[in-house]
């Protein structure tokens, strides 16, 4: 009698802190198929910004996987997370990927989240949730991206794609709730409901300003097409974007977080090599 099937575990939890004017991992729990870099200060204008890099052992996402990732960043600290590179996420139609993002961003913290777009091979079930909480004073940034490959170019397709974001203040109220599911057919029909792109985007910046006609200019002279639009309740700005494949789409994600993230800091990012 086989043993019934497990999703593989995977909780990693990263908190950052501030302390003699520089941020640092305070905690972390970071099991496979997780991997972190130590924290970098990349930023020569504000080095107390520390940047990880979340990297995976495991080669990709698989069916069956349950991944959660948690960041907390404490009163003052300001911290950057993002990919090494692009994820794929493989055939999962019978066991769907699942994976749960939650940030706990604190007074007078700034906290990023940036991921490489995750490349959905034919056949990927792949569902993401974020949940950020935002203390007073508080600010973040959040992105991610997705796009359709076929390694053997015969256009087959993923199989669904399901996003869920939802931000709360500390009483409790939803400031931001947005969901979305994407069928593999939708990122290949021609005239259907991303207008023949094979990827697509979002950015959240939340706690601050940014000048929607910049980003739009800026991803604009990249071939992406882009969208800015304030988000309800005074949480910020919400960015859109569509590419024709995964490397403009790449791009274009780099690009808004250089913009959101110099919003929220008063610092230019210097370049995250990849």
């Amino acid at each position: 009698m086989n043993a019934p099937w497990r999703p593989t575990p995977g909780e990693a939890t990263l908190v950052f802190a501030q302390g003699g004017g520089r941020t640092f991992l305070s905690a972390q729990c970071v099991p496979y198929p997780f991997h972190i870099t130590k924290p970098h200060r990349l930023d020569m204008a504000r080095p107390d910004i520390a940047t990880v890099y979340l990297q995976s052992a495991s080669g990709g996402l698989f069916r069956g996987d349950a991944l959660s990732l948690t960041l907390a960043a404490r009163p003052g600290a300001v911290a950057h997370v993002t990919s090494q590179a692009a994820t794929v996420a493989h055939r999962a139609s019978e066991r769907p990927i699942a994976l749960a993002t939650r940030l706990d961003v604190h007074a007078g913290a700034a906290l990023a989240l940036t991921t490489d777009p995750f490349i959905l091979f034919p056949g990927a079930a792949f569902t993401t949730t974020a949940d950020v909480l935002l203390h007073p004073g508080a600010v973040a940034l959040i992105a991610e991206g997705f796009a359709l490959h076929d390694p053997l170019g015969t256009g087959r397709a993923f199989a669904t794609l399901t996003t869920a974001t939802r931000v709360q203040d500390t009483q409790g109220r939803v400031l931001v709730d947005e969901r979305a599911r994407f069928g593999g057919a939708d990122f290949l029909a021609t005239f259907g409901p991303l207008g023949g792109y094979r990827a697509l985007g979002s950015a959240l910046v939340l706690g601050g300003e940014i000048d929607p006609g910049e980003v739009e200019r800026r991803l604009d002279s990249l071939g992406v097409l882009t969208g800015a639009s304030r988000l309800p309740n005074g949480a910020g700005w919400s960015v859109r974007l569509l590419a024709p494949d995964g490397g403009r789409l790449a791009g274009g994600l780099d690009a808004v977080f250089t913009l959101g993230f110099e919003a929220l800091t008063g610092c230019r990012p210097a370049r995250r090599r990849k």
